[in-house]
């Protein structure tokens, strides 16, 4: 395996940045909330805090980590978004938000999936953690050891709901690192979109179901998040907005009312989308200038690409050193597929590890062959 290091100074753009004193005041005017965290998505580095890591009530907000459990169990084969899902009396006579499930009742999980993610309905919530795990206080051991694996260091769950039970907390910095992880699944965004439905009963009754999260509607970009309130938590947000090639995590955690908490992560953002952008340094697709050695091949080598983008989230007019090293194999052997994995590449800001992407074959390599051979020599003659 070679290393190949590619120095790029991701160059800085006509706007300078603002100063320290303009850029403090107009931070500390974006939220008047308890706890705040704003980060990019794609990179993980923080924007904007206040008071992030701070334990407290986040109400419904929890329900981020169910529906992250959920799509896992999807994706681990442990569940099928077709599976029909009987309703117990326990998940049934959930109180609070609730999308009215019949008991002894069956719903297919993709749609109480959506219930939680568009109404954040209780009673989903508890039917999809007792078919997953086989009760609720197993799937909140779950919940809490997927929080270790993730790096919350400050969350402990109670139940799947966050309806008021001692002892649970988290902070606006935990509760973005699961949206973050939540956000990988891109089904997500089908239910995370819907904004008014109907919700159909096998025993033909309808419940038309809202999104609570407002901003979907209201804010450019936001296609995604999670609500939460409780009189102990006060009102509570996490969403997520895409602008460009940039999206942004957003989270507040103990607004004076809903319209406070709404304003303050449109506030937030609006704030990062105009101080802040991403520089791609690795283009997706695009070949990179190394090529890769091909043994027993029609060619002697092949351009190879990234499989995503690398990027740095930095603030407009910055200068920023970024590095990327490239690691590849001294050759590779023919017959080899267009697409097919063959080294890594990672993207350094500063010295420090910033992301990094799986380098691809970006075309064929194809087997040199007896034929190929007597042709050449032929045409030597």
């Amino acid at each position: 395996m070679k290393k190949l290091i590619l120095a790029a100074l991701a160059a800085a753009f006509a706007l300078a940045p603002m100063s320290m004193d303009k850029e403090t005041a107009q931070a500390e005017e974006l939220t008047s909330c308890k706890s705040a965290y704003l980060c990019d998505y794609a990179s993980g580095v923080c924007a904007y805090s206040v008071n992030e890591t701070e334990r407290l009530p986040i109400a419904s907000m929890c329900k981020i980590m169910t529906l992250l459990l959920s799509f896992e169990a999807v994706d681990s084969g442990n569940l099928s978004y077709d599976e029909e899902i009987s309703v117990s009396d326990s998940a049934a006579g959930m109180g609070g938000s609730q999308v009215f499930l019949g008991s002894g009742l069956s719903y297919r999980a993709e749609e109480l999936m959506k219930t939680i993610a568009v109404c954040s309905a209780n009673d989903s919530c508890v039917a999809m953690a007792e078919r997953i795990a086989g009760s609720e206080s197993l799937f909140v051991e779950k919940m809490n050891a997927r929080a270790k694996e993730l790096g919350a260091e400050n969350t402990l769950f109670a139940n799947c709901t966050g309806l008021p039970k001692e002892p649970q907390y988290s902070c606006a910095k935990d509760v973005a690192l699961m949206l973050r992880a939540l956000l990988s699944h891109k089904k997500y965004f089908e239910f995370s979109k819907v904004w008014l439905e109907d919700f159909a009963h096998p025993d033909g009754r309808t419940t038309t179901i809202t999104n609570t999260n407002k901003l979907i509607r209201f804010y450019e970009g936001c296609d995604g998040g999670k609500t939460g309130f409780t009189n102990q938590a006060g009102f509570c947000l996490a969403a997520t907005a895409k602008r460009g090639d940039t999206r942004l995590i957003s989270v507040v955690i103990g607004a004076e009312s809903s319209d406070k908490r709404f304003q303050s992560v449109k506030n937030l953002f609006n704030y990062a989308f105009a101080a802040f952008e991403s520089r791609k340094i690795v283009e997706a697709a695009k070949p990179i200038d190394i090529k890769l050695a091909v043994r027993g091949g029609k060619q002697k080598e092949i351009s190879v690409c990234a499989d995503r983008d690398l990027a740095l989230f930095c603030k407009r007019g910055e200068e920023v050193d970024a590095t990327t090293e490239i690691l590849l194999p001294d050759h590779v052997k023919a017959p080899l597929a267009a697409g097919a994995d063959v080294g890594e590449a990672i993207l350094y800001r500063d010295g420090v590890e910033a992301g990094r992407c799986r380098l691809l074959a970006a075309e064929p390599a194809e087997k040199f062959s007896y034929g190929d051979a007597f042709r050449e020599i032929a045409g030597e003659w």
